[in-house]
C-alpha cells in the first residue's frame, strides 16, 4: 500500500464517509485510492464550493467536513472557503495535492507557494516530506479537529510522497494543554453575582441539554452569538435572544446591568462584545481568542463540571424590557423580509442555509432555532456564494431537507453547483430573492457615502430558466399571495424558487 491508499484507510478508520472534492493530476494517487474505498465522494464544479460543502457538513453535523483539491489552481480556488471555515472555527480538513518535492520553490508548471498561502488561514498547515511525516500530520490533525476544533487543518501532499511506499505509521496519543488555573477566581467572582449572564457561542452547541438545566435550575438568564443561536431553544423565556451588534433591548439590558458575564465558547469578536466589561469569564478551546482578566482554557463541559453556581432571581427585571426590534414590512407585499418571514414560518424546524447580503440581515433576525445548528451562514467572513455548496454539504451530512436563502447576486457566484445539486438528488430548497441589485452596497452608498447608486445594478438571467437547463425544477413568484399558496404545499427538493422582490434597507445596528 501507498502513502495515498493509507490516508484513505485513515480517513475511513475515524469515520469519515464523506469527501468534497475535484480531481487533478497532482492528486490522483489519492483519487485512485478513493475509488477503490467506500467513502462517498461528492464532484462539486468549483474548488470554492468544495471547500464550503465541507464547511456546510461539518456546521452541521460536528463531524469532520473534508475538501480534496488538486495544486495550484485547485488548492488556490479554495482559499476564501478555507478563510470562511478558518474565522468560524470550523473542523475542516484540506487535503492538496502538489508537484513533486524538487519542484518546491521553482517555476514549474502550477507550481506556488500553495502551502504558505493556506498557512495564513488555517489553524496548522503541514508540509510533510516523506510518507511518515504524512502519516503523523494526518493523525495529529484528525485528533485536533475531532477534540479541539478551532479551525481547518491543511496537509500539502507533494505527488512523490503519495506514491511512497516505505513509511511508518502513528498510534498517537495527546494530552491537553489545558489551563483551568483561573477556575478559582472565577469562582469568587460568580459567588459574589447577583445578575449574572451567560453568553453561549458555538463552543457550547455540544452542552445544550447541561447547560438548559442550569439555567432552569438557576434561572441565569442566557444570550447568544449568531453561532450559538439553538444551544438553548429560542422559545426558552431564560434565552434573551442575540448579543452584540444585533442585541435587543432585554439582551441589551442585560448585558448593560449583569455583574458577571460568562462567555462560553465564543470568540468575543467586537460583533459579540463592544467591549470588554468588567468581571468576564471567557471560556474557549483557542487560547489565542481569550480575553478579560479570567481566562480559562478548556472545553465548555470541563468548566461547567468545576463551577458552582447559586439561584438568582434577575429575569423578571429584564423581561420587563419590550423584546423586540419593531421590525417593519413583515406583512407587505413585495418587500424581502415579508417573503422571508413566509419560508421561515413554513420551515421553522429545518436547517437553512443562508449567503451574504441584506437577506442574511432579515433571516437571523426572523429565524428561531429550537435547537444547534439549524440556521448555516458565515458571520465572520460572509462571502458571497457560500449558501448553496454549505447547504449541499449539509443535506449530504444530516440527510434533511435544508433551506437556502440567498440573494441573486450571491446565488450567481457558485450557480454552477446546482449540477452537484441535481446529480446527487438533494432535497435542498433555494430561495432566490431577486432585487436585480447589490442591495447592501446600494445602502451603504446612500447611508454612508450620500453616493448616487453606483455599479450595483444587475441585469440577471432567467432563473427558473437557468436552473430548468440543470434538470432541476423551478418557479418564479410575484407576490406574497402566490409565495403563500406555493408554500401551502408539499415542496421536495431539489428546487428553485425564484421570489421577486423590491429594494429595501436592512435595519441598522
Amino acid at each position: 500500500m501507498n502513502v495515498a491508499g493509507k490516508i484513505v484507510s485513515i480517513l475511513s478508520e475515524e469515520g469519515v464517509d464523506t469527501v468534497f472534492g475535484i480531481p487533478g493530476e497532482q492528486i490522483m494517487p489519492l483519487y485512485e485510492a478513493l475509488s477503490k474505498s467506500d467513502i462517498n465522494h461528492v464532484l462539486t464544479r468549483h474548488e470554492q464550493a468544495s471547500a464550503h460543502a465541507a464547511d456546510g457538513y461539518a456546521r452541521s453535523s460536528g463531524k469532520i467536513g473534508v475538501c480534496i483539491t488538486t495544486a495550484s489552481p485547485g488548492a488556490l480556488n479554495t482559499t476564501m472557503a478555507v478563510a470562511t471555515a478558518y474565522k468560524d472555527n470550523l473542523p475542516v480538513l484540506i487535503l492538496t495535492g502538489d508537484n513533486e518535492l524538487k519542484y518546491r520553490g521553482s517555476d514549474h508548471f502550477q507550481t506556488t507557494p500553495q502551502f504558505e498561502i493556506l498557512e495564513k488561514i488555517t489553524q496548522a498547515s503541514y508540509n510533510p516530506l516523506n510518507g511518515t511525516e504524512a502519516m503523523y500530520v494526518l493523525r495529529a490533525s484528525i485528533y485536533e479537529l475531532k477534540n479541539f476544533p478551532k479551525g481547518p487543518i491543511h496537509i500539502n501532499l507533494a505527488k512523490d510522497v503519495l506514491l511512497e511506499t516505505e513509511f511508518d505509521d502513528f498510534d498517537l496519543c495527546y494530552l491537553c494543554d489545558d489551563d483551568l488555573s483561573n477556575i478559582s477566581k472565577a469562582q469568587e467572582v460568580i459567588d459574589k453575582s447577583e445578575n449574572p449572564l451567560l453568553i453561549l457561542g458555538a463552543g457550547a452547541i455540544g452542552q445544550s441539554k447541561e447547560i438548559t438545566e442550569l439555567i432552569e435550575k438557576y434561572q441565569i438568564p442566557v444570550t447568544t452569538t449568531f453561532h450559538g443561536k439553538g444551544v438553548v431553544s429560542e422559545e426558552n423565556p431564560l434565552n434573551l435572544g442575540l448579543c452584540g451588534i444585533r442585541a435587543n433591548p432585554q439582551s441589551k439590558y442585560a448585558f448593560e446591568n449583569a455583574d458577571c458575564i460568562i462567555g462560553l465558547g465564543i470568540k468575543a469578536s467586537e460583533r459579540t462584545l463592544p467591549e470588554i466589561p468588567d468581571n468576564f469569564i471567557h471560556v474557549n478551546i483557542n487560547r489565542d481568542v481569550l480575553r478579560g482578566d479570567y481566562p480559562i482554557h478548556g472545553k465548555v463541559e470541563d468548566f461547567l463540571s468545576e463551577i458552582k453556581f447559586s439561584k438568582v432571581n434577575w429575569i423578571g427585571e429584564i423581561l420587563e424590557n419590550d423584546d423586540s426590534y419593531h421590525l417593519e414590512g413583515l406583512d407587505s407585499d413585495g418587500k424581502p423580509q415579508a417573503a422571508i418571514k413566509r419560508i421561515l414560518n413554513k420551515f421553522k424546524d429545518n436547517i437553512v442555509a443562508s449567503d451574504a447580503g441584506s437577506h442574511t440581515t432579515w433571516t437571523t433576525l426572523l429565524k428561531k432555532s429550537n435547537k444547534p445548528r439549524q440556521l448555516l451562514f458565515s458571520g465572520a467572513m460572509a462571502p458571497m456564494g457560500y449558501g448553496l455548496p454549505a447547504a449541499i454539504g449539509a443535506s449530504i451530512a444530516t440527510d434533511e431537507k435544508i433551506i437556502v436563502i440567498n440573494g441573486d447576486g450571491d446565488f450567481q457566484m457558485n450557480l454552477q453547483e446546482l449540477a452537484t445539486l441535481k446529480e446527487n438528488d438533494l432535497d435542498v430548497i433555494v430561495f432566490i430573492l431577486n432585487n436585480s441589485e447589490y442591495g447592501i452596497i446600494r445602502q451603504w452608498q446612500e447611508s454612508f457615502y450620500s453616493m448616487e447608486p453606483y455599479q450595483i445594478k444587475l441585469n440577471n438571467p432567467d432563473f427558473v430558466k437557468l436552473s430548468s437547463s440543470y434538470g432541476i425544477d423551478a418557479v418564479r413568484v410575484d407576490n406574497l399571495k402566490d409565495l403563500e399558496l406555493l408554500l401551502s404545499k408539499d415542496l421536495v427538493g431539489p428546487l428553485v424558487v425564484e421570489v421577486t422582490v423590491e429594494s429595501e434597507d436592512i435595519p441598522l445596528p
